[in-house]
Order: structure tokens, then sequence, then C-alpha cells
């Protein structure tokens, strides 16, 4: 039988590992809820599985592997992000993405923390001309632990020199409007997420970024998204992607002349 002292440190630990920000996400992790002498081993793997790859780095290592160069004419842009832009969809799928030499590497429920970490891996390595970067609101619901603006604002300058470093416009995005968490009950996260939003544009404007605002086109009055835009209040539904989209292109294509002419 495992020791009971062994269960109760790793699900202490579990804490700390991000939750899943899916599409209906659930109140909390289900392994959190059990007894400690309800956990059975194969729980425990799994726990102990989400602790040795905190960033999620094997979520698209072999995709990465087998990702072809890039079409002549086409260049590769990398949307790099969370569930948000892992719900675009997959790459040359009948999504936002077929035809196009758009590459999806958005994980659910990340934080910029974990994304920094993965950002060569999943970005510099792909070698595009321009990279899309959505991150924060999962830092602003805390999916590893309290972290404050400055702490998402370093994680994101970071990615942004890195990618400039390697010759890669940036198109950096505003966090989406949210009024509520379903999964972090009693968060008031409108205000964090427009605090946020003014110190990026700020940051995009004097490193001559390309900003790209989905906030001022979907924030409602209470700083949130309708539910037509997002059942839930955080993940964008088929209409909300709709509105996106075409801003995404824009900020795209104005990335793409910066990169042409080298500035």
């Amino acid at each position: 039988m495992p020791d009971r002292r062994a269960i109760a440190a790793l699900l202490a630990v579990s804490l700390a590992v991000p939750v899943t920000c899916a599409a209906a996400p659930p109140a909390q992790d289900p392994l959190l809820s059990l007894p400690v002498e309800r956990v059975v081993p194969d729980q425990i793997r799994q726990m102990q599985q989400r602790l040795a790859d905190w960033p999620q780095l094997q979520r698209y290592r072999s995709e990465n592997a087998a990702l072809p160069a890039a079409v002549a004419g086409q260049p590769r842009v990398v949307f790099f992000g969370d569930s948000i832009t892992e719900g675009w969809g997959p790459t040359g799928s009948d999504t936002f993405f077929a035809g196009k030499g758009y590459v999806n590497r958005g994980i659910s429920g990340q934080t910029t923390a974990q994304m920094l970490v993965r950002f060569r891996q999943d970005v510099i390595a792909l070698k595009p001309a321009v990279v899309v970067i959505l991150a924060g609101t999962n830092d602003i619901a805390g999916n590893t632990g309290v972290a404050t603006q400055g702490m998402i604002e370093d994680n994101l300058h970071s990615m942004v020199e890195v990618a400039k470093a390697n010759g890669i416009a940036v198109v950096l995005a505003s966090v989406l409007p949210v009024s509520a968490y379903p999964w972090r009950p009693g968060i008031a996260p409108a205000g964090k997420v427009r605090a946020l939003n003014t110190a990026l544009r700020s940051y995009a404007s004097e490193q001559h970024l390309v900003w790209l605002d989905y906030y001022s086109a979907m924030a409602n009055a209470q700083g949130g998204l309708d539910a037509s835009l997002a059942t839930d209040g955080v993940h964008p539904t088929a209409a909300g992607y709709a509105r996106m989209a075409p801003l995404a292109e824009a900020a795209i294509a104005q990335a793409l002349a910066q990169h042409k002419d080298g500035t």
C-alpha cells in the first residue's frame, strides 16, 4: 500500500500544477478532492508525470520534429499561447489555420512562466517569420501560483527579446476580457486584465511591436465577454473566434511587412 505521507506530499505539491483551462473546466482538480486514503497508484503516477514535465515540452515535441519546411511564398506564423490559442484548432484542419502557413502551439491552462520555458522549442526552433503571443489570463487566475503584473510582464518581455534576437517579428496580443474564472471562484480579474493590457500596449509601442487589440473589440460593460462570444466567460465560441480572426490577419500582415523590411 502506498505510504500515506508520500501521497499527502504529492497532493500538496500538485496544488502548484496548472489547472487545465479547458472549454468546460471543472470546479477543481478531481485528484485534489479525493481523501488521501482513496488516492491510488495510477493517480500518483499521473501527478508525477505532470510534475516531471511542468512546461509540457512533450506536448508538441513529435509534431515539431515532423513539421515540414515552410512553403515558399507562405511565411510561417506561430500562434503561441494557452487554451484560447489552442482553441483556434490544429494546423492543417478545416479551421482558421487551414491552407495557411500558421502553426498552433497553444497549451490549455498554461501561464507565461511555462510558456517562456518552452519558447525556444515551440517557437524559435520552428523558424517562423512571425510569432503571435497571447498569454497572461492564466497567470491572473493563479494557475501556477500567485503572479504579479510585474512577473507576467517580465515573462512576456523575455519572450519578445528572444524572438527579436532570432529575427522573428512579434505580434503581441491583448489579454481577452474576463470578469470571472469558472475554475477560480472569487477572483475579480477585469481590472487586472485592463491594467496588464495598458502596460503591454505601451511596451509594444516602445519596442515597435505589432499590437493586436482583441480586448477593445470584445469587452462588454463589465470588462468580460458576452455569452455569445464565450459561453463560460473565458473561452471564445465560434462567433468569438470569428470576431478575432480578421484582427489577427491584419496584425500578421503588418508584422510580415515589417519582417520583410527588416524593421
